[in-house]
Protein backbone atom coordinates (compact mmCIF):
# COMPACT_ATOMS: atom_id res chain seq x y z
CA UNK A 1 0.00 0.00 0.00
CA UNK A 2 2.83 2.42 0.42
CA UNK A 3 4.23 1.76 -2.71
CA UNK A 4 0.71 3.24 -4.20
CA UNK A 5 0.68 5.91 -1.73
CA UNK A 6 3.63 6.74 -3.30
CA UNK A 7 2.06 7.39 -6.64
CA UNK A 8 -0.83 9.11 -5.62
CA UNK A 9 1.38 11.95 -4.49
CA UNK A 10 2.06 14.34 -7.45
CA UNK A 11 4.95 16.58 -7.39
CA UNK A 12 3.56 18.84 -10.07
CA UNK A 13 0.51 19.61 -8.03
CA UNK A 14 2.09 22.20 -5.63
CA UNK A 15 0.12 24.90 -3.25
CA UNK A 16 -2.80 24.51 -1.13
CA UNK A 17 -5.36 24.07 -3.82
CA UNK A 18 -9.61 22.83 -3.19
CA UNK A 19 -9.41 19.08 -3.46
CA UNK A 20 -12.67 17.99 -4.47
CA UNK A 21 -12.83 13.93 -3.52
CA UNK A 22 -15.76 11.72 -5.53
CA UNK A 23 -16.94 8.65 -4.11
CA UNK A 24 -18.46 6.86 -6.93
CA UNK A 25 -20.60 3.38 -7.84
CA UNK A 26 -19.62 4.12 -11.75
CA UNK A 27 -16.26 3.27 -13.44
CA UNK A 28 -14.72 6.34 -14.61
CA UNK A 29 -13.52 4.81 -17.90
CA UNK A 30 -17.33 2.77 -18.25
CA UNK A 31 -20.25 5.04 -19.93
CA UNK A 32 -19.18 8.86 -20.57
CA UNK A 33 -21.72 10.35 -18.85
CA UNK A 34 -22.82 12.84 -15.41
CA UNK A 35 -20.03 12.58 -13.31
CA UNK A 36 -17.03 12.58 -15.94
CA UNK A 37 -19.10 15.56 -17.73
CA UNK A 38 -19.56 17.64 -14.16
CA UNK A 39 -15.97 16.83 -12.61
CA UNK A 40 -13.88 17.65 -16.15
CA UNK A 41 -15.21 21.12 -15.33
CA UNK A 42 -14.88 21.36 -11.54
CA UNK A 43 -11.32 20.08 -12.07
CA UNK A 44 -10.58 23.45 -13.85
CA UNK A 45 -11.02 25.03 -10.66
CA UNK A 46 -9.71 22.33 -7.89
CA UNK A 47 -7.69 18.55 -7.30
CA UNK A 48 -10.41 16.18 -8.48
CA UNK A 49 -10.45 12.57 -6.90
CA UNK A 50 -12.35 10.09 -8.51
CA UNK A 51 -12.60 7.23 -5.88
CA UNK A 52 -14.53 4.12 -7.44
CA UNK A 53 -15.66 1.26 -5.86
CA UNK A 54 -13.00 -1.59 -5.66
CA UNK A 55 -12.15 -4.62 -7.65
CA UNK A 56 -11.81 -8.15 -6.06
CA UNK A 57 -8.79 -10.15 -7.71
CA UNK A 58 -6.05 -13.01 -6.52
CA UNK A 59 -3.36 -10.97 -4.79
CA UNK A 60 -1.51 -11.38 -1.35
CA UNK A 61 -2.92 -7.71 -0.44
CA UNK A 62 -4.59 -4.74 -0.66
CA UNK A 63 -3.61 -2.17 -3.98
CA UNK A 64 -4.21 1.03 -4.61
CA UNK A 65 -4.22 1.21 -8.31
CA UNK A 66 -3.86 4.77 -9.81
CA UNK A 67 -4.15 6.64 -13.37
CA UNK A 68 -4.98 10.33 -14.45
CA UNK A 69 -7.43 10.85 -16.49
CA UNK A 70 -6.33 14.47 -16.79
CA UNK A 71 -3.51 16.28 -15.36
CA UNK A 72 -5.91 17.61 -12.29
CA UNK A 73 -8.12 14.36 -12.44
CA UNK A 74 -6.51 11.13 -10.28
CA UNK A 75 -8.79 8.28 -10.38
CA UNK A 76 -8.34 5.57 -7.61
CA UNK A 77 -9.32 2.16 -7.59
CA UNK A 78 -9.50 -0.09 -4.86
CA UNK A 79 -8.09 -3.82 -5.59
CA UNK A 80 -8.95 -6.32 -2.87
CA UNK A 81 -7.99 -9.68 -2.21
CA UNK A 82 -10.90 -12.53 -3.35
CA UNK A 83 -12.93 -13.31 -0.58
CA UNK A 84 -12.26 -9.66 1.76
CA UNK A 85 -14.83 -9.19 4.02
CA UNK A 86 -17.54 -6.31 4.29
CA UNK A 87 -15.58 -5.48 7.47
CA UNK A 88 -11.83 -6.07 5.90
CA UNK A 89 -12.87 -4.36 2.84
CA UNK A 90 -14.40 -1.08 4.58
CA UNK A 91 -11.03 -0.90 7.06
CA UNK A 92 -8.74 -1.01 3.54
CA UNK A 93 -10.83 2.05 1.82
CA UNK A 94 -10.67 4.01 4.43
CA UNK A 95 -7.29 4.02 5.23
CA UNK A 96 -6.59 4.74 1.19
CA UNK A 97 -8.61 7.48 1.52
CA UNK A 98 -7.11 8.87 4.62
CA UNK A 99 -3.67 8.55 2.33
CA UNK A 100 -4.82 10.13 -0.15
CA UNK A 101 -6.33 13.32 1.36
CA UNK A 102 -2.97 13.33 3.90
CA UNK A 103 -0.96 13.07 0.57
CA UNK A 104 -2.75 16.37 -0.76
CA UNK A 105 -2.23 19.66 0.62
CA UNK A 106 -5.63 21.88 0.40
CA UNK A 107 -6.95 24.64 1.52
CA UNK A 108 -10.85 23.36 1.18
CA UNK A 109 -11.90 20.19 0.92
CA UNK A 110 -15.32 18.74 -0.53
CA UNK A 111 -16.54 14.95 -0.47
CA UNK A 112 -18.81 14.37 -3.45
CA UNK A 113 -20.83 10.99 -2.78
CA UNK A 114 -22.73 9.64 -6.07
CA UNK A 115 -22.97 6.45 -3.88
CA UNK A 116 -24.36 6.52 -0.24
CA UNK A 117 -22.81 3.48 0.59
CA UNK A 118 -19.48 5.08 0.64
CA UNK A 119 -20.01 6.43 4.25
CA UNK A 120 -19.51 3.04 5.41
CA UNK A 121 -15.41 3.61 5.21
CA UNK A 122 -16.55 7.82 5.08
CA UNK A 123 -17.65 8.14 8.21
CA UNK A 124 -14.90 9.68 9.55
CA UNK A 125 -14.44 12.90 7.10
CA UNK A 126 -14.86 16.23 8.19
CA UNK A 127 -15.34 17.91 4.84
CA UNK A 128 -15.77 22.02 4.55
CA UNK A 129 -18.32 20.66 2.21
CA UNK A 130 -20.13 17.65 1.67
CA UNK A 131 -22.21 17.19 -1.83
CA UNK A 132 -24.85 14.56 -2.73
CA UNK A 133 -25.18 14.54 -6.66
CA UNK A 134 -27.90 11.73 -6.53
CA UNK A 135 -28.59 11.24 -10.11
CA UNK A 136 -30.50 8.16 -10.10
CA UNK A 137 -32.83 6.58 -7.44
CA UNK A 138 -30.45 3.28 -6.88
CA UNK A 139 -32.26 2.15 -4.71
CA UNK A 140 -34.51 1.06 -7.23
CA UNK A 141 -31.87 -0.37 -9.95
CA UNK A 142 -31.16 -4.21 -10.07
CA UNK A 143 -28.67 -5.94 -7.01
CA UNK A 144 -28.84 -3.10 -4.95
CA UNK A 145 -27.70 -3.04 -1.99
CA UNK A 146 -30.26 -3.53 1.02
CA UNK A 147 -28.91 -1.38 3.54
CA UNK A 148 -28.80 1.67 0.57
CA UNK A 149 -32.53 3.50 1.41
CA UNK A 150 -30.73 3.53 5.22
CA UNK A 151 -27.16 4.94 3.89
CA UNK A 152 -28.97 7.46 2.02
CA UNK A 153 -30.97 8.82 4.90
CA UNK A 154 -27.43 9.25 7.12
CA UNK A 155 -25.81 11.13 3.70
CA UNK A 156 -28.47 13.16 3.76
CA UNK A 157 -28.30 14.53 7.21
CA UNK A 158 -24.68 14.58 6.58
CA UNK A 159 -24.90 16.51 3.01
CA UNK A 160 -24.64 20.41 2.94
CA UNK A 161 -25.95 20.05 -0.82
CA UNK A 162 -28.27 17.66 -2.68
CA UNK A 163 -28.29 17.95 -6.46
CA UNK A 164 -30.58 15.88 -8.50
CA UNK A 165 -30.42 14.36 -11.61
CA UNK A 166 -33.90 14.69 -12.73
CA UNK A 167 -37.15 16.48 -11.76
CA UNK A 168 -38.98 13.54 -10.82
CA UNK A 169 -36.33 12.91 -8.71
CA UNK A 170 -35.94 15.96 -7.03
CA UNK A 171 -40.10 16.30 -6.01
CA UNK A 172 -39.61 13.08 -4.68
CA UNK A 173 -36.77 14.10 -2.41
CA UNK A 174 -37.47 17.81 -2.24
CA UNK A 175 -38.70 16.87 1.57
CA UNK A 176 -35.81 15.27 2.62
CA UNK A 177 -33.67 17.98 2.75
CA UNK A 178 -33.18 21.90 3.47
CA UNK A 179 -30.77 22.85 0.10
CA UNK A 180 -31.45 20.36 -2.75
CA UNK A 181 -31.71 21.50 -6.30
CA UNK A 182 -32.90 20.19 -9.61
CA UNK A 183 -30.13 20.17 -11.93
CA UNK A 184 -31.45 17.15 -15.11
CA UNK A 185 -29.25 15.97 -17.82
CA UNK A 186 -27.09 18.85 -19.79
CA UNK A 187 -25.43 18.37 -23.08
CA UNK A 188 -21.99 19.08 -24.68
CA UNK A 189 -23.61 20.91 -28.10
CA UNK A 190 -20.15 21.17 -29.29
CA UNK A 191 -19.36 17.56 -29.19
CA UNK A 192 -22.66 15.88 -30.47
CA UNK A 193 -23.11 18.30 -33.48
CA UNK A 194 -20.54 16.69 -35.31
CA UNK A 195 -23.18 14.29 -36.13
CA UNK A 196 -25.16 16.83 -38.58
CA UNK A 197 -21.18 16.68 -40.48
CA UNK A 198 -20.54 14.43 -43.27
CA UNK A 199 -18.14 11.59 -42.02
CA UNK A 200 -17.26 8.24 -42.86
CA UNK A 201 -19.41 5.72 -41.89
CA UNK A 202 -18.19 3.02 -39.02
CA UNK A 203 -16.42 -0.36 -40.33
CA UNK A 204 -19.03 -2.57 -38.01
CA UNK A 205 -21.62 -0.34 -39.35
CA UNK A 206 -20.97 0.77 -43.05
CA UNK A 207 -23.14 -2.74 -43.91
CA UNK A 208 -26.48 -2.12 -42.27
CA UNK A 209 -29.08 -0.93 -44.64
CA UNK A 210 -31.51 2.15 -44.13
CA UNK A 211 -33.23 2.89 -42.64
CA UNK A 212 -30.81 2.94 -39.26
CA UNK A 213 -33.16 3.43 -35.74
CA UNK A 214 -30.60 3.48 -33.09
CA UNK A 215 -30.18 3.45 -29.41
CA UNK A 216 -26.67 4.22 -27.41
CA UNK A 217 -26.05 3.53 -23.66
CA UNK A 218 -25.83 1.29 -21.34
CA UNK A 219 -28.21 -1.85 -21.39
CA UNK A 220 -29.42 -3.28 -18.47
CA UNK A 221 -33.09 -3.54 -17.14
CA UNK A 222 -33.93 -0.48 -17.71
CA UNK A 223 -34.25 -1.75 -21.42
CA UNK A 224 -37.66 -3.31 -22.70
CA UNK A 225 -36.21 -5.96 -24.35
CA UNK A 226 -40.15 -7.20 -25.43
CA UNK A 227 -40.07 -3.89 -27.36
CA UNK A 228 -36.84 -3.89 -29.10
CA UNK A 229 -38.22 -7.73 -30.27
CA UNK A 230 -41.20 -6.64 -31.42
CA UNK A 231 -39.72 -3.77 -33.38
CA UNK A 232 -37.50 -5.73 -34.84
CA UNK A 233 -40.70 -8.38 -35.53
CA UNK A 234 -42.70 -5.64 -36.88
CA UNK A 235 -40.51 -3.89 -39.24
CA UNK A 236 -38.28 -5.90 -40.56
CA UNK A 237 -37.67 -3.28 -43.57
CA UNK A 238 -36.19 -1.07 -40.62
CA UNK A 239 -32.70 -1.84 -38.97
CA UNK A 240 -32.24 -1.16 -35.22
CA UNK A 241 -28.70 -0.45 -34.25
CA UNK A 242 -27.75 -0.88 -30.23
CA UNK A 243 -24.61 0.57 -28.44
CA UNK A 244 -23.74 0.01 -25.26
CA UNK A 245 -21.96 -2.22 -22.89
CA UNK A 246 -24.86 -4.98 -21.49
CA UNK A 247 -24.64 -5.05 -17.72
CA UNK A 248 -26.54 -6.77 -14.58
CA UNK A 249 -28.41 -8.66 -17.33
CA UNK A 250 -28.11 -12.01 -18.96
CA UNK A 251 -26.79 -11.09 -22.72
CA UNK A 252 -28.43 -14.28 -24.18
CA UNK A 253 -31.93 -12.64 -22.90
CA UNK A 254 -31.39 -9.97 -25.11
CA UNK A 255 -33.45 -10.47 -28.73
CA UNK A 256 -31.82 -11.48 -32.05
CA UNK A 257 -33.08 -11.05 -35.87
CA UNK A 258 -31.57 -10.40 -38.95
CA UNK A 259 -32.59 -6.25 -38.43
CA UNK A 260 -31.35 -6.30 -35.18
CA UNK A 261 -27.35 -4.85 -34.49
CA UNK A 262 -26.19 -5.49 -31.45
CA UNK A 263 -22.71 -3.64 -31.69
CA UNK A 264 -21.41 -3.67 -28.27
CA UNK A 265 -20.05 -0.57 -26.46
CA UNK A 266 -18.01 2.83 -27.73
CA UNK A 267 -16.20 5.27 -26.68
CA UNK A 268 -17.84 8.40 -26.13
CA UNK A 269 -15.58 10.55 -29.01
CA UNK A 270 -16.63 8.29 -31.48
CA UNK A 271 -20.41 8.47 -31.12
CA UNK A 272 -21.20 10.97 -33.56
CA UNK A 273 -19.95 9.15 -36.05
CA UNK A 274 -22.41 6.43 -35.62
CA UNK A 275 -25.36 8.82 -34.71
CA UNK A 276 -24.24 10.61 -37.82
CA UNK A 277 -25.35 8.01 -40.40
CA UNK A 278 -29.10 6.84 -38.22
CA UNK A 279 -32.17 8.42 -39.51
CA UNK A 280 -33.69 8.45 -36.25
CA UNK A 281 -32.91 7.67 -32.28
CA UNK A 282 -34.73 6.03 -30.13
CA UNK A 283 -35.08 5.17 -26.29
CA UNK A 284 -37.36 1.72 -25.82
CA UNK A 285 -36.77 1.78 -22.28
CA UNK A 286 -38.94 -0.17 -20.00
CA UNK A 287 -41.64 1.35 -17.51
CA UNK A 288 -40.28 0.17 -14.44
CA UNK A 289 -39.41 0.92 -11.02
CA UNK A 290 -35.67 1.38 -11.80
CA UNK A 291 -36.63 4.15 -14.91
CA UNK A 292 -39.30 5.79 -12.91
CA UNK A 293 -36.93 9.04 -11.98
CA UNK A 294 -35.03 9.00 -14.87
CA UNK A 295 -33.94 11.37 -17.08
CA UNK A 296 -31.87 10.07 -19.96
CA UNK A 297 -28.74 12.17 -21.04
CA UNK A 298 -29.10 10.69 -24.13
CA UNK A 299 -32.43 13.13 -24.82
CA UNK A 300 -30.54 16.03 -25.64
CA UNK A 301 -27.40 14.42 -27.20
CA UNK A 302 -29.56 12.60 -29.89
CA UNK A 303 -31.34 15.98 -30.60
CA UNK A 304 -28.41 17.84 -30.53
CA UNK A 305 -26.90 15.17 -33.22
CA UNK A 306 -30.11 16.02 -35.44
CA UNK A 307 -31.89 13.14 -35.00
CA UNK A 308 -35.73 12.84 -34.52
CA UNK A 309 -36.24 10.88 -31.33
CA UNK A 310 -38.84 8.21 -30.07
CA UNK A 311 -39.55 7.75 -26.55
CA UNK A 312 -41.53 5.11 -23.87
CA UNK A 313 -43.18 7.54 -21.34
CA UNK A 314 -40.56 8.47 -19.15
CA UNK A 315 -41.65 10.72 -16.93
CA UNK A 316 -39.22 13.64 -17.52
CA UNK A 317 -39.09 12.76 -20.99
CA UNK A 318 -43.04 13.33 -21.32
CA UNK A 319 -43.22 16.09 -19.24
CA UNK A 320 -40.20 18.26 -20.99
CA UNK A 321 -39.09 17.43 -24.49
CA UNK A 322 -42.87 15.39 -25.32
CA UNK A 323 -44.67 18.72 -24.18
CA UNK A 324 -42.31 20.79 -26.04
CA UNK A 325 -43.10 18.58 -28.96
CA UNK A 326 -38.91 17.73 -29.31
CA UNK A 327 -39.31 14.13 -29.02
CA UNK A 328 -42.40 11.46 -30.17
CA UNK A 329 -43.77 9.18 -27.03
CA UNK A 330 -45.23 5.89 -28.14
CA UNK A 331 -45.69 2.40 -26.60
CA UNK A 332 -46.08 -0.85 -28.15
CA UNK A 333 -49.55 -0.07 -29.33
CA UNK A 334 -48.32 2.76 -31.50
CA UNK A 335 -44.60 2.15 -32.04
CA UNK A 336 -44.53 1.39 -35.87
CA UNK A 337 -47.17 4.21 -37.09
CA UNK A 338 -44.89 6.84 -35.18
CA UNK A 339 -41.85 5.58 -36.17
CA UNK A 340 -42.77 4.83 -39.57
CA UNK A 341 -44.11 8.70 -39.21
CA UNK A 342 -41.25 9.97 -37.89
CA UNK A 343 -38.57 8.81 -40.69
CA UNK A 344 -41.01 10.02 -43.29
CA UNK A 345 -40.26 13.99 -42.17
CA UNK A 346 -37.30 15.91 -43.25
CA UNK A 347 -34.71 15.76 -40.43
CA UNK A 348 -34.23 19.44 -40.49
CA UNK A 349 -37.63 20.40 -39.54
CA UNK A 350 -37.23 20.60 -35.93
CA UNK A 351 -33.95 21.76 -35.98
CA UNK A 352 -34.19 25.85 -35.30
CA UNK A 353 -36.66 24.23 -32.65
CA UNK A 354 -34.13 22.15 -30.75
CA UNK A 355 -31.08 24.17 -31.02
CA UNK A 356 -33.02 26.81 -29.38
CA UNK A 357 -34.49 23.83 -26.52
CA UNK A 358 -30.62 23.15 -25.93
CA UNK A 359 -29.20 26.42 -25.93
CA UNK A 360 -29.01 27.16 -22.22
CA UNK A 361 -28.56 23.61 -21.06
CA UNK A 362 -24.80 23.12 -21.27
CA UNK A 363 -22.41 21.21 -18.82
CA UNK A 364 -20.77 24.33 -18.34
CA UNK A 365 -24.08 25.87 -17.50
CA UNK A 366 -24.75 23.19 -14.94
CA UNK A 367 -21.28 23.46 -13.01
CA UNK A 368 -21.29 27.21 -12.43
CA UNK A 369 -25.13 26.73 -10.77
CA UNK A 370 -23.59 23.95 -9.03
CA UNK A 371 -20.19 25.85 -7.75
CA UNK A 372 -21.92 29.23 -7.01
CA UNK A 373 -24.12 26.57 -4.73
CA UNK A 374 -21.43 24.92 -2.79
CA UNK A 375 -19.54 28.43 -2.36
CA UNK A 376 -23.22 29.92 -0.61
CA UNK A 377 -23.05 26.82 1.32
CA UNK A 378 -19.54 27.38 2.11
CA UNK A 379 -19.93 30.96 3.26
CA UNK A 380 -23.12 29.91 5.26
CA UNK A 381 -21.47 27.56 7.55
CA UNK A 382 -18.38 30.26 7.71
CA UNK A 383 -20.71 32.72 9.05
CA UNK A 384 -23.16 30.86 11.27
CA UNK A 385 -19.98 29.74 13.84
CA UNK A 386 -19.52 33.60 14.30
CA UNK A 387 -22.70 34.64 15.20
CA UNK A 388 -22.94 31.68 17.70
CA UNK A 389 -19.72 33.21 19.56
CA UNK A 390 -20.79 36.59 19.43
Amino acid sequence: MEAALGRVSASKHTGRENLLVCFSHLRWNFVHQRPQHILTLASEQQRVVYFEEPVFEELPQPQMRTSEASPNILIVTPVLPLGASAAKSDAVQRRFVQQIIASMPHSRLIAWYYTPMALRFTEFLDPDICVYDCMDELSAFKNAPPELAQMEKALLRRADLVFTGGLSLFETKRRLHQAIYPFPSSIDVKHFHKARLPGKDPADQAGIPHPRVGYFGVIDERLDAGLVALAARTMPDVHFVMIGPVVKIDPAILPKADNLHWLGAKAYCDLPDYLRHWDAGWMPFALNEATRFISPTKTPEFLAAGLPVISTAIVDVVRSYGAAGLVEIADSDDLESKLRSMLLRPREMLLPQVDAYLADMSWERTWTAMAAHIEGAYRRKKVVPLRRSA
